[in-house]
């Protein structure tokens, strides 16, 4: 063996060897993938406990609490399980409306999710399991649904638009909404609209929208 080939060799082995400590050194400090169980009520009265009971008996290795209304866009522990996702993460709760506050809530998270490569589950609806193939399935036919209720929504923004247009009604990209503009993008929130699309039918950016409610 040439002097090369020997240093080659010599370098594959202690590659192998490094990588080798690495996964045995993420396995022995809990770095590896793991069930992230996430647990809210609406008040700061009402108790956490049984959730949180159920998460670990699940096998959560890590819980994020909160204590807001789930109507509230603004769920700071939510948003921070969500950035913290390692792929084959598994996203545990007791129950979907813990997670989400609607269908479209539910799709939007999930696909957070999915992009991480991660995967999600409910203990109380077994069908809401992204971890097998069944539940992928189902939350793909009913991503399949949201997207065509969210095209339809387009084709009647794109409608109502062309007609305030006519009516004189002036769409660019305004610093701020007007009072009336707000209550309107409340109402549209209210009944289930996207904060994209409301965004997009005031011709602002997204984080205008999510500043209507605070």
């Amino acid at each position: 063996m040439t002097g090369s080939k020997m240093a080659v060799s010599l370098l594959q082995k202690y590659l192998a060897k490094v990588i080798y400590f690495a996964i045995s050194f993420a396995k022995l400090n809990g770095i590896s993938a793991m069930k992230i169980g996430y647990a809210r009520v609406s008040t700061e009265e009402q108790s956490l406990e049984l959730q949180i009971k159920a998460l670990k008996k699940a096998g959560c290795k890590r819980i994020f609490e909160e204590k807001v209304s789930g109507t509230n866009r603004a769920r700071p522990e939510l948003n921070r399980m969500l950035d913290q996702l390692r792929i084959d993460d598994v996203v545990v709760v007791s129950k979907l409306d813990r997670l989400a506050r609607s269908t479209r809530d539910l799709l939007e998270i999930t696909e957070v999710i999915r992009d991480s490569d991660a995967s999600f589950k409910s203990l109380s609806e077994p069908w809401a399991d992204t971890t097998n193939h069944t539940g992928k399935l189902i939350m793909t036919v009913f991503a399949g649904i949201a997207e065509f209720e969210r095209d339809l929504i387009r084709e009647r923004t794109s409608t109502g638009r062309k007609a305030a247009k006519k009516r004189g009604v002036k769409f660019g990209r305004p610093k701020s909404l007007s009072e009336k503009q707000r209550q309107l993008a409340v109402r549209l929130l209210d009944e289930g609209k996207s904060v994209k699309d409301v965004a997009s039918t005031f011709g602002v950016h997204s984080a205008t929208i999510y500043r209507v409610k605070e």
